[in-house]
């Protein structure tokens, strides 16, 4: 396993991060424990989760995920300081998907709702402090999940970058988190984070948790730069594109208990234009002797930006596939047939 480093942190990260959004919903509590085994035993060290997670995010099963982990780490208490632990704080429910169940549409990131967060979190992870604390989606109305265009919304209010790095940097000082991230961010919430702490001295954001895979690059364009310029490193999340870069789904096959299969809310990859992409991408691992998997987790792991790629399995088998693309180098000639693949149809799932 190789390992990088967390933005300008002391820390050092896998560079297969463990994900966990299906615990509590498709994974149970023993396959949970089951994987964090597998994954710390195979040099995984980055456990990423959310207060909302498992997802589809559902008011019965809000905060499961933590509270599986909870319970692994109360039964392997010795392994905790080997584990780079991150969660999120859930934002403002500003789009048609977002739970409102948490603290409600006004769940912004004020100093109130950042310490009932963390320290809810705190409780299910049976754990008094996370390595990294996430703000899940920006509190204010942008380009997230799936959307193609600035939305021009004028928010009624949002809270300050200002005031939640403020609170935030209060919470860093309290030992209940060690190191800041976001997620779902653009490059100028991300200039402001750090614009904010510079002004003010405060803790500078470290990671930014954004989707990257073969379909969806856009983090190359204006967000790659930060994390050469500033160290800001990307925690790649659906680097299979919800599983439809694995080839599982092609020809219209839907597997009994994938994702796809289950559930109608996840259409970000569906459209005509990612299929026919993806078909390419799935035969040219084919012809290279690769699965898919290996091709489209391989290319992640390639990437200069990449401080951590984010897997999610809801099989063993996968769980081990996944992890095991952190042996596979893409040689020259398929990174180059991967350029010539993404220029034909750039960005067709972002």
């Amino acid at each position: 396993m190789e390992y990088r480093r967390l933005g300008d942190s002391d820390v050092q990260v896998s560079l297969i991060g463990l994900g966990t959004m299906t615990w509590g919903e498709q994974n149970t509590e023993a396959d949970a424990h089951a994987q964090i085994g597998y994954a710390l035993d195979h040099g995984v060290t980055l456990i990423d989760a959310a207060e909302m997670y498992p997802v589809p995010p559902r008011p019965e099963t809000q905060g499961r995920t933590e509270q599986y982990i909870g319970t692994w780490l109360a039964k392997n208490p010795s392994r905790r300081d080997g584990i780079v632990l991150a969660t999120k704080i859930a934002g403002p429910a500003r789009q048609p998907h977002n739970p409102r169940h948490l603290r409600g549409e006004t769940n912004q990131f004020d100093r109130k709702n950042l310490n009932e967060a963390l320290n809810d979190s705190l409780k299910r992870l049976q754990t008094d402090y996370v390595d990294l604390y996430q703000l899940h989606w920006p509190d204010r109305s942008t380009m997230t999940f799936g959307r193609n265009a600035y939305p021009w919304v004028d928010d009624p209010y949002t809270v300050p970058i200002e005031e939640t790095l403020t609170a935030l940097a209060e919470l860093v000082k309290e030992g209940k988190i060690r190191h800041i991230g976001v997620s779902n961010e653009t490059p100028w919430g991300v200039a402001q984070f750090l614009r904010a702490a510079e002004k003010l001295n405060l803790p500078r954001i470290v990671s930014i948790q954004n989707p990257y895979s073969l379909v969806n690059r856009t983090f190359e364009t204006g967000l790659s730069e930060f994390t050469h310029r500033d160290g800001i490193g990307l925690l790649a999340y659906s680097p299979l594109a919800f599983g439809w870069l694995t080839g599982k789904y092609e020809g219209g096959a839907r597997p009994a208990g994938a994702r796809i299969t289950l559930f109608e809310r996840f259409q970000r990859y569906s459209n005509p234009q990612a299929l026919a992409a993806i078909t390419r991408y799935v035969e040219l691992a084919k012809k290279h002797g690769l699965t898919p998997t290996q091709l489209a987790l391989g290319f992640v792991n390639s990437r200069k930006f990449t401080t951590s790629n984010l897997i999610g399995a809801t099989t063993m088998d996968q769980l081990k596939e996944n992890i095991g693309s952190a042996e596979i180098t893409l040689s020259a000639e398929i990174l180059a047939e991967i350029d010539a693949l993404h220029q034909l149809q750039p960005n067709p799932a972002p």
